[in-house]
């Protein structure tokens, strides 16, 4: 994908996930494989209101080549993910509530869903009897060794549509923007659904 479109994309992704509320604050941070790199969002902006401008290009290293601001911290994670999962040409980051209570819920190293329809918006689910695993990592300040974490996680788990930080939120992967969306609102949904299942399941 050329640069400019890849912004654009971007930024018309940043707008809806905003809508449904994932990225409070300027949580959250998006970027796209590009044809000569990447292209990440700069930290501290807004990413329901993003500009052209509010973008860093990275080369295929992952150095900065051109704009203006300062870099995540968190795009060693996103760089990892690239090379992890060579499907992977968008990854959307976002802070849901459904997504950041239920990592901090689940005390094992995953959640697993099993039973719901939705299940099938996710690339490569066929059914709804099929068990979609999400890896879930503690969080931490150091992204790069939080990065080799997630490295070793995949050796044994490889990660498909995603993963969630403890008490954080969700990095979704996929082949183009328009699958990273699918795969967010389909997750999204089933965190929700989720949360709901065990807060009936507290009142008996």
């Amino acid at each position: 994908m050329h640069t400019q479109a890849a912004k654009l994309a971007l930024i018309e992704a940043g707008a809806w996930v905003a809508q449904q509320g994932w990225v409070p604050a300027t949580g959250g941070n998006f970027s796209i494989k590009t044809d000569s790199g990447f292209v990440v969002t700069a930290s501290g902006f807004d990413k329901g209101k993003l500009t052209p401008e509010q973008f860093l290009e990275l080369n295929s290293e992952g150095a900065i080549v051109a704009g203006s601001g300062k870099p995540s911290a968190e795009t060693a994670l996103h760089l990892k993910l690239y090379a992890l999962c060579d499907h992977a040409q968008c990854i959307l980051h976002t802070h849901s509530v459904a997504a950041t209570v239920l990592s901090r819920y689940i005390k094992g190293e995953q959640l697993q869903i099993c039973g719901y329809e939705m299940q099938k918006s996710l690339s490569g689910i066929q059914s709804h009897e099929e068990t979609l695993s999400i890896a879930i990592f503690d969080n931490d300040q150091d992204i790069e060794r939080l990065a080799q974490y997630v490295a070793q996680r995949h050796q044994t788990t490889p990660i498909r549509h995603g993963v969630l930080i403890r008490g954080h939120g969700l990095y979704a992967v996929g082949q183009s923007v328009q699958e990273t969306r699918r795969h967010i609102e389909g997750l999204e949904f089933l965190f929700a659904c989720e949360l709901e299942r065990i807060k009936l399941e507290g009142r008996q």
